[in-house]
């Protein structure tokens, strides 16, 4: 410990005297925040620095802890002299500081076992259901001739800062680097899809199909189904200018809807235009460059009164009669009104038909509804937009997406025309366990082999090598257990049958294998046990087993 200059602090008045000098040297040295009788924080860059603290400190009653260093900053502690004589306030001091000691002991020694807020772990049995809806996913996609991608969860911090008011921006997790750039967590893949296909738009084949399930953070507050990070379904088109590509996205939508056991009954999805709203714009000679931060004020009205964004709008140069005609149109609900709103000749409103026919088509008509209110929340939109919703209304979107022809242009390349949606996983989870529509998932094992002693190890070994190059999922007991701990070690992973290697059986070279389901057991030659085995029943890996509670779907 180093001492500067100290002395008696006995007095109410030193007691004054210390705190004053204690502020006074806080705001010189440039600290924001301390307290009383005891502050710790971080104010130089390096040991050396404390010798130029020293002439101002002189005759003050300061005493001064060098602490641990790191490479960037130097950690100090001060404090009142605890070894001043009568002094109710020394004794504070040394109190306070005894329990800040202890309290940041208890900080180091004590690990938090509970992930970030906002952030989930995947245990086995959480990954089995997450791998189940992925699949679910992905066979959808697949079905629909799409191809799958991934991009990085770092990117650039200007791919995702618009200008435009959105949330996403406010609630992006970004950082400086330690090369100085500035770096965000996705929040979302679209800009991220829009980099990749910017970088290799001369060499790719139009239409551009794919789908992928990136992770995206977004520091935002936490509801039912709303997490601060979480996994989405993405599939876009690229390179179609008409309504086939939305609908081709929304078959995929309701087909993954079915498969999973929802109906019509539970879930809808709005559908709606960007296109009405620029149309109604332009009729009242608002400029483009007020369109998208429009939308994203109209995007709100769905959750805040007028009277929340009043002043946003104004800020925006947009008149009270203005304010009035976008709201008179955002409430149509059908094409008559619609076409009232807007006239006829509208090609918002021919697209929107349009979309509805293919529906028809599809098979998907019924799980439609056309609502005017719809924009969604993101600036890039710029044509028709949707969004899934569970009917009874306890929980937010589902999914949502729409067209955003223009998003390259923001990025200095040549627009193209593109539409996509995004498909998180939690809403979805919530919705599907509240309705009993997730399966119970076991690991799908097929067989466990042990050997009852440990010379028979080696034989165990060559048994279970020969069932996994037949296919088989196949657990291999690892150390010496008894033949009861086993059967129920079987019994609890959903075991299909359990191969016993023991002294007896192997003296005639064979094996004993009990079937769990039933309880008969077999004596099989080990030279026989691999097709023995596959001759009896089909195989259930953990894949198959996804590919069958989907085609049961």
């Amino acid at each position: 410990m180093r001492s500067i200059g100290a002395k008696r602090l006995g007095s109410s008045t030193r007691t004054q005297d210390f705190t004053t000098l204690l502020a006074v040297f806080c705001v010189l040295m440039k600290v924001t925040t301390c307290r009383a009788w005891h502050y710790s924080g971080r104010i130089a860059t390096s040991r050396q620095m404390l010798s130029g603290i020293g002439p101002l400190l002189r005759r003050k009653s300061f005493i001064i802890h060098p602490a641990t260093s790191t490479k960037s900053r130097q950690h100090i502690s001060i404090t009142a002299n605890a070894a001043a004589e009568g002094s109710r306030g020394s004794a504070a001091v040394a109190q306070d500081l005894k329990n800040s000691r202890e309290t940041q002991k208890e900080r180091q020694g004590k690990l938090d076992l509970n992930p970030p807020r906002g952030t989930r772990d995947f245990y086995p049995e959480d990954m089995r259901t997450r791998s189940w809806l992925f699949e679910l996913w992905r066979q959808v996609a697949r079905d629909h001739a799409f191809e799958e991608y991934d991009a990085p969860v770092l990117e650039s911090e200007d791919l995702f800062v618009r200008k435009a008011g959105e949330e996403v921006t406010e609630q992006l997790y970004n950082f400086e680097d330690k090369g100085g750039r500035r770096v965000a967590l996705r929040p979302e893949m679209t800009p991220s899809l829009a980099r990749m296909v910017m970088a290799k738009r001369n060499g790719l084949v139009m239409p551009v199909k794919w789908f992928s399930f990136p992770q995206c953070w977004r520091y935002e507050r936490m509801t039912r189904g709303r997490r601060r990070e979480h996994y989405q379904w993405n599939m876009d088109v690229w390179g179609v200018s008409g309504v086939e590509a939305e609908a081709e996205l929304l078959s995929a939508i309701t087909t993954f809807f079915k498969r999973v056991g929802l109906t019509a009954e539970d879930v809808g999805i709005k559908v709606s235009s960007r296109g009405v709203l620029a149309e109604v714009l332009a009729a009242l000679d608002v400029p483009d460059a007020k369109f998208s931060a429009t939308c994203v004020l109209v995007d709100k009205l769905e959750k805040l009164p007028l009277e929340a964004i009043q002043g946003d709008l104004t800020a925006l140069g947009l008149e009270e009669s203005v304010v009035r005609r976008l709201l008179d149109v955002v409430q149509s609900r059908d094409f008559p009104s619609l076409e009232t709103a807007i006239g006829a000749k509208s090609t918002a409103l021919a697209q929107l038909r349009q979309l509805f026919e293919y529906a028809r088509a599809y098979n998907f008509e019924e799980w439609l509804v056309l609502d005017a209110s719809v924009v969604r929340g993101l600036a890039y939109y710029t044509g028709i937009v949707f969004e899934a919703f569970d009917r009874k209304g306890e929980l937010r979107a589902i999914c949502g997406g729409g067209r955003y022809d223009k998003l390259l242009e923001t990025f200095g390349g040549e627009a193209l025309p593109a539409v996509g949606f995004g498909f998180g996983d939690a809403v979805i989870m919530e919705l599907l366990e509240s309705k009993g529509l997730v399966p119970s998932l076991s690991l799908g094992l097929d067989a466990l082999v042990f050997a009852m002693e440990a010379g028979l190890q080696g034989i165990a070994i060559r048994a279970a090598t020969s069932l996994r190059a037949a296919g088989l999922t196949v657990d291999l007991q690892l150390e010496a257990r008894k033949t009861k701990w086993a059967l129920k070690h079987a019994d609890r992973l959903g075991a299909t049958y359990v191969v016993i290697v023991g002294p007896e059986e192997v003296a005639g070279c064979n094996v004993r294998v009990k079937e769990m389901a039933t309880g008969q057991q077999h004596v099989v030659a080990i030279a026989n046990l691999e097709s023995w085995i596959s001759a009896t029943f089909t195989t259930t890996s953990p894949e198959s087993a996804f590919a069958d509670s989907v085609n049961r779907s």
